[in-house]
């Protein structure tokens, strides 16, 4: 890895691939497509993408009592266990509906209500991430979300993955279709015959599910458009070289365009975690994505202070935090931008994307700094309640309708002004 001094601005912020023209214009076709010949189109597009012949794209009970025979009882226990961590974290968010009363009679409130319906996108076809179900489903879940909608690419065979099938049982999932793409977030955006919309839609997926969802906005609400993964570890002498290393290494393995950046103030640290990256390299499976992120978008940045250090670090806004430091409690403190924040060495990054609880959707390139990891907020709504009395009108109808004629609202004033008339 590169090593450098630290400058007095870095940043992670790298253009989010909006994709080519080609893509977008295909992607639109796809939507419109959908939105026009429904379940036809979906079918027809997932055997032109995912070369599955399909005649009907929900999964079936039975598909998902085979699936849960062959996956062992271990497999299962381990997805319980980070089930019910990841639930107890979530129900920790959940927000209550409250109201207040004042002397005048006025009773003003804020009302929680769960969205009726969420569409769940889990990516499939070569791979499977029963951690994504789960980061998507329990916030929904603990939300109250009636209607939770999954969908994945077919694999080769036509069906899902056992372990994505066992978690969606797991959570009690029960409306899961074989469909991925553009086509399935068009179907979930504007329904189908077999698929009803839905009011959200959540989950990652490749550029064209990226371009598809930020098409649909408007239409259906979305999580975020994530970028690549990122990670900064901020480290001081006490860091360990190998821990550190094999931290940045696990988002770096997730995509060539991934980040994964040590900021330290111990040069000796530094260069160990160069030697180490190299050497850990050597035998990581996925080798070529890591190195060419490494290489690419990755770096050691030695800083003349922990000041300086931590200054660089808000400046990131990183997705994934690690504190490698002495005092990380106290670190901490002084921490304003990061999606998820690690503290000491034994908390390695994979503790939170699949066990810890923490939900693992978390903001990227720099939107940390404005911006959340998925919660149970993010399946609610929020109306307010207002509630006047005769009394209230009364002593402050004169300044709501003065205020409305500052504005040049005239009808909003008269509408004041009759029930003061009323009153009279």
């Amino acid at each position: 890895m590169k090593i450098l001094p630290l400058e007095e601005s870095i940043s992670l912020k790298r253009t989010i691939d909006q994709g080519t023209e080609e893509q977008r214009i295909a992607v639109q076709a796809i939507l419109a497509d959908v939105r026009a010949n429904q379940d036809s189109a979906v079918l027809r597009y997932t055997k032109q993408f995912d070369g599955v012949e399909l005649t009907d794209m929900r999964v079936t009970d039975a598909e998902i009592n085979e699936a849960d025979k062959r996956v062992t009882d271990e497999t299962k226990e381990i997805i319980r266990e980070a089930i019910a961590n990841i639930k107890d974290f979530h129900e920790r968010q959940v927000q209550q509906s409250w109201m207040t009363t004042k002397p005048d009679g006025t009773i003003l409130g804020q009302k929680v209500t769960p969205l009726d319906a969420v569409g769940v996108y889990v990516p499939g076809g070569r791979a499977a991430y029963p951690s994504s179900i789960m980061m998507n489903v329990i916030p929904a879940l603990v939300a109250g979300v009636e209607r939770i909608v999954m969908v994945s690419p077919p694999q080769k065979d036509g069906g899902l993955d056992d372990t994505v099938l066992v978690t969606a049982k797991e959570l009690g999932v029960k409306e899961i279709y074989k469909v991925g793409g553009a086509q399935a977030v068009a179907a979930l955006a504007y329904g189908t015959e077999q698929i009803a919309p839905v009011d959200k839609i959540t989950g990652p997926g490749n550029i064209f599910v990226a371009l598809a969802k930020q098409h649909v906005y408007g239409t259906v609400d979305i999580d975020m458009i994530a970028g690549p993964s990122e990670i900064v570890v901020l480290a001081d002498q006490t860091g360990r070289a190998d821990y550190i290393a094999a931290d940045l290494l696990s988002q770096a393995e997730h995509d060539p365009m991934s980040s994964a950046i040590l900021v330290t103030t111990n040069q000796k640290l530094a260069e160990a975690v160069s030697k180490e990256v190299d050497k850990q390299l050597e035998t990581l499976p996925k080798r070529e994505i890591a190195s060419e992120a490494i290489e690419k978008h990755s770096c050691i940045y030695v800083a003349a202070t922990l000041h300086d250090a931590v200054k660089a670090t808000n400046e990131l806004a990183p997705e994934h935090l690690e504190l490698h430091v002495e005092e990380p409690w106290v670190v901490l403190s002084q921490i304003r931008h990061a999606g998820a924040i690690f503290l000491g060495e034994m908390s390695s990054e994979p503790v939170g994307d699949y066990f810890a609880g923490p939900n693992h959707v978390l903001p990227t390139n720099g939107t940390a700094r404005f911006s959340s990891p998925l919660n149970v907020e993010d399946f609610t709504k929020k109306s307010s309640i207002i509630s006047y009395s005769k009394q209230a009108i009364k002593e402050h109808g004169h300044k709501i309708s003065s205020f409305a004629r500052l504005e040049n609202l005239e009808a909003h004033a008269r509408a004041i002004d009759l029930r003061l008339k009323e009153d009279e």
